[in-house]
């Protein structure tokens, strides 16, 4: 039999890593022939390899998992992969494509397996209506961002987003500050703003965002100087000028 090969496109470096090794374990027959950290490098490596199976991340840098799978067509199996179950619950009942919910569980990485194996006999389904399916629920509300995958060490960890107590920009990663320690991660803060409750986050400095849930008060130095004090951390965070306005009630 043709060994089956695959790509797997994920914008973070650990989880990625922490993928192929599942994979090594789950399907030892599987080749990985291809890595991508962003969707126009999946497509590119797509083109060049011709996999039997893409791991698509949906949210990626550039193109999106989504708009891989639109391009390749029915050229391929594809598998996304999310932290997002609510995108995956009813758009998968087809069975036009796979997929797997970060963090990944050995139990349905086993499923996945045996369904691909299975697939693999036959020609590619046609991804359109599933791609315009998630599509329409990515950008239908509420749709706020729930999790986040963070680097911690070396492990990729998912972190709940009511958890944190604040994002703040830091060279080319954002810090993600809980209670009791950090992690990064390479999502842009202007990014993140898009995806945040606005009612629950709020942008305080042209770095940092803040968990209003976290706040404990507001420190007024001086007429220009004005400072949010934190329930669980030490640190004071600075307001800038352009976002005093929105604490004159505290």
């Amino acid at each position: 039999m043709k060994t089956p090969t695959a790509i797997i496109a994920e914008d973070e470096p650990l989880m990625r890593e922490r993928l192929v090794e599942k994979l090594a374990e789950a399907w030892p027959a599987l080749a990985i022939v291809a890595q991508a950290e962003d969707g126009d490098q999946a497509l590119a490596l797509f083109e060049e390899h011709r996999p039997d199976i893409a791991f698509l991340d949906i949210r990626m840098p550039g193109r999106s998992g989504l708009d891989v799978a639109a391009a390749i067509g029915t050229r391929c199996h594809v598998v996304f992969i999310t932290a997002y179950d609510q995108y995956a619950l009813k758009a998968f009942e087809a069975g036009a494509a796979d997929y797997l919910l970060k963090p990944i569980e050995a139990d349905r990485l086993a499923l996945m397996v045996e369904r691909l194996t299975r697939k693999l006999a036959t020609p590619p389904a046609d991804l359109g209506d599933l791609v315009a399916q998630l599509r329409a629920t990515l950008n239908a509300g509420p749709g706020h961002l729930k999790w986040v995958k963070a680097a911690v060490g070396k492990q990729v960890k998912l972190i709940a987003v009511a958890d944190i107590v604040y994002f703040q920009s830091d060279t080319k990663y954002t810090r993600v500050v809980l209670a009791d320690g950090e992690a990064l991660i390479r999502t842009p803060l202007k990014d993140l703003l898009a995806d945040l409750d606005p009612k629950q986050f709020w942008q305080v400095h042209r770095g940092t965002i803040v968990n209003l849930g976290a706040v404990s008060g507001v420190l007024r130095e001086d007429a220009e100087r004005q400072f949010i004090l934190l329930k669980n951390r030490p640190e004071r965070l600075p307001i800038s000028r352009q976002f005093t306005h929105r604490f004159r009630q505290m």
